[in-house]
């Protein structure tokens, strides 16, 4: 490789790519599910590619990691029980732990070898491994969460990969009633739901398949990630009755004893506020 060389990575549902400047390739496994790979770039830290596919920069990866935790548990009156639904790189885990409330957060990714790589070529995404509420998991999630206790859950993360191969599972009425099953009144179920630019339809599929499953209340949360499809993705949060709407712990977010690069109390209202064009596919106007 030269100091020229590119990685590229195509989106052929919208005819575009994206692309980083690379030195080296640090590391490559073949788990029993996906092709794992770690490459060195100029600019934007360490990659991970999953199946050629980019999960994450050093760089950009806390947009994700914080979007993807944080609004659900401020949302949450007080959330206690997590559970994290793939997540394998282990930062949601580790934004998860920040609140000190939560007393337990169960990580369930199938493939052993993401949590191993990231261990090795992202420390910064593992420093809460050893938190004594942590449990990490390498088993089914779909499986885990069907087994899982009634009532045993206030927030449920599915920080998946695309719906396709070991995730193609968790996009699907099954298993979100299995999700609404283990969530106690009021618990929120969080996930990561692709672009609201080329993927609107995946969106609306994901909450009809929410709804079907006993959820009645939607929020999709859109937000910059450079690395993804687009450059702009979003979580959906579905929530169990008994929770009163999406309204957040404002003062809480605002007085957060921990620090974090793109979430904030303000940052979070305007999330809320869906496009004009999201809205209207999704029928909120």
């Amino acid at each position: 490789m030269t100091d020229t060389t590119w990685m590229q990575e195509r989106f052929e549902p919208t005819g575009s790519s994206i692309g980083f400047r690379i030195t080296r390739k640090l590391d490559e496994v073949q788990s029993p599910f996906q092709k794992i790979e770690i490459y060195e770039s100029t600019d934007w830290g360490n990659l991970m590619l999953i199946d050629g596919a980019m999960m994450l920069t050093a760089r950009d990866n806390f947009l994700y990691h914080e979007m993807m935790s944080h609004p659900a548990l401020f949302t949450h009156a007080a959330p206690r029980d997590v559970v994290i639904i793939g997540g394998g790189d282990c930062g949601t885990l580790r934004e998860v732990l920040r609140h000190p409330g939560v007393q337990s957060a169960v990580q369930c990714d199938i493939d052993e070898q993401v949590t191993r790589m990231a261990e090795k070529w992202f420390p910064e995404l593992c420093e809460s491994n050893g938190d004594p509420r942590a449990q990490l998991l390498f088993d089914d999630g779909v499986a885990y969460m069907a087994n899982r206790a009634p009532g045993s859950v206030d927030v449920v993360v599915v920080d998946s990969t695309d719906p396709v191969g070991p995730a193609e599972g968790l996009f699907n009425r099954a298993f979100y009633e299995s999700c609404f099953r283990a969530l106690r009144d009021g618990g929120i179920l969080v996930q990561q739901s692709e672009s609201p630019l080329a993927l609107l339809e995946l969106i609306q599929e994901m909450r009809a398949e929410m709804g079907k499953a006993g959820f009645a209340e939607f929020a999709t949360l859109p937000f910059p990630q450079p690395c993804y499809p687009t450059g702009w993705w979003s979580c959906t949060l579905a929530r169990k009755p008994g929770g009163g709407g999406f309204g957040f712990r404002e003062a809480d977010a605002r007085a957060k004893g921990f620090p974090t690069r793109y979430y904030s109390a303000d940052v979070h209202r305007g999330a809320l506020a869906t496009p004009p064009f999201v809205a209207e596919a999704l029928g909120q106007v």
